[in-house]
């Protein structure tokens, strides 16, 4: 049997509301909802495994979680306390082994090295961890931890075991170990991919091994299927790299908050914290697009293309621009959701050669003047705090419905707080 283990992988369980029932003791060992806000009519964006056994999970709307367990607590989630406990966690695992990536707010994934990689003391590294967290981080926070040849596969047989497990996948131990699972259960095969293989009447996972690269190629419609095939089979194959494509924030909102005089407010805060994250990231944009959700579930959206700016006054006329034009042109009177997205980025750094080829001299000057005032907000808030300085009204605790999310696969920046 080949014993040559290269990957541990940590999965924190239910992550947002084991650390809000590490920070609050009541709150342990009962079922609760962390919620975007405190309302019947959101939906819960992660649950404590009591609540899942009671069939509530990410999604479960809190109207039908409250039916399905009458004693449920929702708590508001604090997306910052998260962040920190998150950068906690990462330095006590740093105290055991490099990370080699981390995967998302709640998922580690480390390379083992040299004698690491014998069973053992894998096992052994991955219980002093376990430890080593409970001592020093938080004695409620618990971990799934997954070892094998490649990362695709430690992760997977993290998922074997929860909460709190600890598994090994061993390459010559395939698919025997994972056939029982679902194949939407594997990393990478969503909801549609899951579809395509029904289609090619793929409907398990020994069915999935059985597949040639050249089959995987062709359902999957790109080189990603024969990579698909390799991590299955636990070769350790190059990850391919991504740069920042787009910059944007959406929210659902309070059913206060939904006629559009209203939502405007929102789609406002929304736009201005883009705007400060692009600069930030040193990004220039030369699109944006607006996406408003209605509460039928019909979607509507609007674009506008402009010359390359970062500045939030411009940003703000662009974004006024397109809501009109949607709104007059759909009559809307109630919004669910709203989203800004900051598209076709162009690095700071590039050639500027061209930027106010198109501009007279004094919109050149009243552009600068908008960046240098953007900036200044940005240094304000960051020193000072969230809307210590902004453009415009700020109604009253709109920052209760606008203020920095995690989502599981990107973790803000600290500094994402005070935008």
């Amino acid at each position: 049997m080949n014993k040559n283990l290269k990957w541990l992988y940590l999965d924190f369980n239910s992550y947002f509301a084991t650390i809000e029932q590490q920070i609050n003791p009541p709150l342990r060992n009962r079922p609760i909802a962390i919620v975007p806000s405190i309302t019947d009519y959101t939906c819960a964006i992660a649950a404590s495994y009591e609540a899942k056994k009671k069939g509530i999970k990410t999604g479960t709307m809190i109207a039908e979680a409250k039916k399905l367990c009458p004693d449920i607590i929702c708590i508001q989630a604090n997306h910052e306390k998260y962040i920190a406990y998150h950068h906690k966690l990462i330095n006590e695992i740093n105290k055991h082994i490099p990370i080699e990536r981390v995967c998302s707010i709640d998922e580690v994934a480390c390379k083992l090295i040299g004698k690491e990689c014998k069973p053992k003391n894998a096992v052994s590294l991955a219980i002093n961890i376990k430890s080593g967290i409970k001592k020093n981080v938080g004695d409620y926070i618990s971990c799934s931890i997954g070892i094998s040849t490649n990362k695709f596969l430690a992760k997977t047989a993290s998922n074997l075991k929860k909460p709190n497990g600890l598994k090994i996948l061993f390459r010559d131990a395939l698919p025997h170990k994972i056939k029982k699972l679902k194949l939407s259960d594997l990393t990478g095969i969503g909801k549609r991919m899951e579809r395509r293989l029904i289609l090619a009447n793929v409907q398990t996972i020994n069915d999935l091994y059985k597949l040639s690269p050249k089959n995987m190629r062709t359902i999957w419609g790109s080189v990603q299927g024969e990579r698909f095939w390799n991590m299955l089979r636990g070769n350790d194959i190059e990850e391919i790299t991504t740069k920042t494509s787009t910059i944007g924030h959406s929210h659902v909102l309070h059913p206060n908050w939904r006629r559009p005089n209203l939502a405007k407010h929102i789609l406002n805060r929304l736009v201005l914290k883009a705007a400060s994250r692009l600069r930030r990231k040193r990004y220039f944009c030369k699109k944006i697009k607006i996406y408003i959700k209605i509460k039928s579930g019909y979607s509507i959206e609007g674009k506008k293309k402009f010359n390359k700016i970062n500045d939030s006054i411009t940003l703000l006329e662009q974004s006024d621009l397109t809501w009109k034009e949607i709104l007059i042109s759909n009559k809307i009177k109630r919004i669910k959701q709203v989203s800004v997205v900051l598209y076709d980025l162009e690095p700071l750094e590039s050639a500027q050669t061209n930027f106010f080829q198109y501009l007279n001299n004094n919109f050149e000057n009243t552009i600068k003047k908008r960046k240098s005032l953007s900036d200044t907000i940005d240094m304000i808030n960051s020193k000072f705090g969230r809307d210590s300085i902004t453009i415009g009204s700020l109604p009253k605790n709109i920052s209760d419905f606008s203020g920095t999310k995690v989502a599981f696969t990107r973790i803000p920046d600290i500094k994402e707080f005070y935008e």
